[in-house]
């Protein structure tokens, strides 16, 4: 009786220094190290997109061959959601809860996002910055019109892409019938009301609006009433799996307009083979700059990239990866090694004009959407990128006005 007395006083004594220990311990970070993660699709129907949180280690193994951030090398956790909302919630509960992550970057779905975001919210863990527009702090506002105190976004809204590249199609190539093909949700209906928005503003209308399910395989029918308005130009808001029957089934019908497309396709290279390379003259917005750009930080990751991890492929997606990464690492940077989520957020809301790799970003306590500025690229011979227009923002945009 007195050995089973004694093994419970040991047990409950272990639980104990268990919780008074957890209790004392810093979130997400100590003396060593601080702990990043991103989810994303390893596996499953999107995995070209894990490359976006592959593209996050890089960046950590450059920071802490370079030191680290204040004495503290970065941690850095992938994990599989197999682009499943379902998945998503449980690798970050697992993330948060076992291995006590300070905080998320990246993650490509939108649903998975959404899945998450409230959890994350909840217990206070910095996710900066999420790798779509499905999560922006535009739309997704708490009840006193705030953003999420712990999101801060980059990514640009779906809304000013289309109207961007719309007023390069008009004023820049000279396209006066314009059409769009989009997918039938959200992120394809943003397409479609940044088009009609910059159309407008010209007193145009879409010649041909055409919408297709996610799942769908054949687009015959859609793409003949295309061809028929006698669009020139024509948007392309789908995912890559209705691009290449999009692109397949006009070759087939000898339609042959302009194709412009949303940022999710500019990895030229992969779309080239996609497609059978038939992207070739696609235009797309881009939220990365070319890979083979002599820009001095593109040219850093290149060759680190060489070094660090020479088995991955050299992509847009995964330069995209690092930055994503890089507006949290730059606030660590500045946070100083009086570490918190806290004192994070404070340098987070001062960026002004921040420049990485991507569009300068300005954040501030009531805006965490911190830049609505894209590239236009163009897809050359071999899946090669040509820079058509430098970093370009939506002056039409009104959430920049509240």
């Amino acid at each position: 009786m007195k050995k089973a007395l004694i093994a419970v006083m040991i047990v409950c004594s272990f639980f104990l220094m268990t919780i008074l220990a957890y209790a004392e311990a810093k979130p997400g970070f100590d003396d060593k190290e601080i702990r990043i993660a991103q989810f994303g699709p390893q596996t499953g129907p999107a995995a070209p997109w894990g490359a976006v949180a592959r593209g996050g280690a890089l960046l950590a193994a450059v920071v802490n061959a370079e030191g680290g951030i204040h004495g503290r090398k970065i941690k850095y956790f992938i994990r599989d959601d197999q682009y499943n909302p379902a998945v998503a919630q449980m690798v970050v509960k697992e993330l948060v809860e076992r291995e006590g992550i300070f905080a998320f970057t990246g993650g490509v779905s939108g649903a998975g996002g959404h899945a998450v975001k409230d959890y994350l919210a909840q217990n206070k863990i910095l996710w900066v910055v999420p790798g779509t527009a499905a999560l922006n702090t535009v739309a997704d506002r708490d009840k006193d019109g705030m953003p999420s105190r712990y999101r801060f976004c980059s990514y640009p809204l779906f809304e000013d892409e289309a109207s961007i590249v719309t007023k390069y199609a008009v004023e820049k190539l000279g396209y006066k019938k314009i059409g769009i093909v989009y997918q039938n949700d959200v992120f394809g209906k943003g397409g479609l009301a940044g088009l009609r928005q910059r159309l407008a503003n010209y007193k145009m209308k879409p010649v041909e609006e055409v919408s297709m399910e996610p799942t769908e395989k054949d687009l015959s029918s859609q793409l003949l009433r295309m061809k028929n308005s006698g669009a020139e130009c024509v948007l392309m808001w789908v995912s890559p799996t209705l691009a290449i029957i999009t692109l397949k089934t006009s070759q087939t019908i000898g339609y042959k307009p302009q194709w412009i497309a949303f940022d999710g396709l500019s990895d030229y290279q992969m779309m080239q083979k996609i497609t059978g390379g038939l992207f070739e003259g696609v235009i797309t917005a881009a939220f990365v700059p070319p890979i083979d750009s002599k820009d001095p930080l593109v040219s850093k990751y290149r060759e680190a990239a060489k070094k660090y991890t020479p088995e991955e492929r050299w992509g847009t997606y995964y330069l995209a990866g690092v930055q994503f990464l890089e507006p949290l690492i730059e606030a660590l940077k500045r946070t100083g090694p009086k570490l918190s989520t806290e004192a994070v957020i404070v340098e987070l809301n001062k960026f002004k004009k921040w420049k990485g790799l991507g569009a300068p970003i300005t954040w501030t306590p009531q805006i965490h959407q911190g830049t609505d500025s894209v590239q236009i690229q163009k897809c050359g011979p071999g899946g090669s990128y040509i820079l058509l227009q430098d970093w370009t923002s939506n002056e039409l945009a009104t959430w920049k006005k509240k």
